[in-house]
């Protein structure tokens, strides 16, 4: 054992002193570096490329959500909004937005709900241009799938004057992001799923990069599922076998095209899962977010018990429960505002 604890701390000091410095001099070589030297990015790597595949698959066969179709709608939806406004505008991806519409329109497991969405920006969209060649031949397709969908609705941009008005304050916000501490204890109580699904209710508002919504949430609410599930990371030992109730935020790599869009899904799920932590605080109920560290033991063991396809990365953990009154919460002291903000000019 000492013998072998010698060399791996050789390793890591040759590592240190020499590989990272040198290696990390040009791009090339750092692309090298973590061919010849570590596989840690081994799995990310081949998710992406699998994400990447099974978006393109998606193309010809989308599931009850197409994420180029939510892509490009979004994107009419802020032409639309422009100001000014362009006179012809999306000449460059209209058809395949429109020929995804198609093929969506044509697919049983298509949602309604976007189908809907789709349509009426659609609507709006080509009620708003002047002819064009590519614009017009986009507006022949989608008429004819028009003919098949509902009536017009109204789920197309809006003036800001039209939101509803706030029934919440500064204060009793500020008071809600205070309150709301990483709780590790619980009492025990069942979470209703009801609660849950409010709460998933709020998390699914938050923004995404073009609305794409690249995550799901997994929930184990049995507590033995969520013990051993809380289990597999380093990072709940000693109070895991406490949780009523896990949630396993998912992310999909399918989402896109191009290796740039890799770290949406964290972004993305980030948001949505910051606002479902709140909303779980006002319905009386607790969370805890768990880090997830790129470890492959963990990685494997993750995707194991739910089944994860290659394209698919588990982002964070999120116990939930009632807190046990009696149980202690770590005081965690946040900086300072002049430590987090500079405030900056051109």
């Amino acid at each position: 054992m000492r013998v072998a604890h010698y060399i791996k701390t050789q390793l890591l000091e040759l590592d240190r002193r020499l590989l990272v410095p040198l290696f990390s001099a040009h791009p090339r070589l750092a692309s090298l570096y973590y061919f010849l030297v570590s596989t840690k990015f081994g799995r990310e790597h081949r998710a992406v490329l699998r994400g990447r595949r099974r978006y393109y698959e998606s193309l010809k066969d989308p599931s009850n959500s197409s994420f180029l179709l939510r892509r490009n709608i979004h994107r009419l939806e802020k032409g639309l909004i422009m100001r000014p406004r362009r006179s012809v505008f999306a000449v460059d991806y209209i058809k395949e937005t429109v020929d995804q519409y198609a093929i969506c329109m044509a697919s049983n497991a298509a949602h309604e709900a976007e189908l809907q969405w789709a349509h009426d920006v659609l609507t709006n969209y080509f009620s708003s241009v002047i002819s064009d060649a590519t614009v017009d031949r986009a507006r022949e397709v989608f008429s004819r799938c028009a003919e098949t969908a509902v009536e017009y609705g109204s789920r197309v941009p809006y003036q800001s004057e039209a939101r509803q008005a706030l029934s919440v304050d500064f204060e009793a916000f500020y008071d809600l992001c205070r309150r709301r501490r990483s709780v590790r204890w619980y009492d025990g109580r069942p979470v209703p799923r009801a609660l849950l699904e409010q709460a998933i209710e709020a998390a699914v508002q938050a923004p995404s990069a073009c609305n794409r919504q690249p995550f799901r949430f997994s929930i184990f609410d049995n507590p033995e599922d969520a013990a051993k599930v809380g289990a597999i990371t380093d990072g709940t030992a000693g109070f895991s076998q406490n949780f009523p109730c896990l949630v396993v935020v998912v992310g999909d790599l399918s989402a896109y095209p191009f290796e740039r869009d890799r770290h949406l899904i964290y972004v993305d799920a980030s948001l949505a899962s910051m606002q479902f932590m709140l909303a779980l605080e006002t319905l009386g109920l607790s969370s805890c977010p768990i880090n997830w560290p790129d470890i492959e033991l963990m990685e494997r063991g993750m995707s194991e018990i739910l089944g994860l396809a290659h394209h698919e990365r588990p982002i964070m953990l999120i116990s939930v429960g009632y807190s046990d009154l009696t149980g202690g919460i770590p005081f965690s002291q946040k900086k300072m505002n002049h430590d987090m903000v500079r405030w900056e000019s051109l």
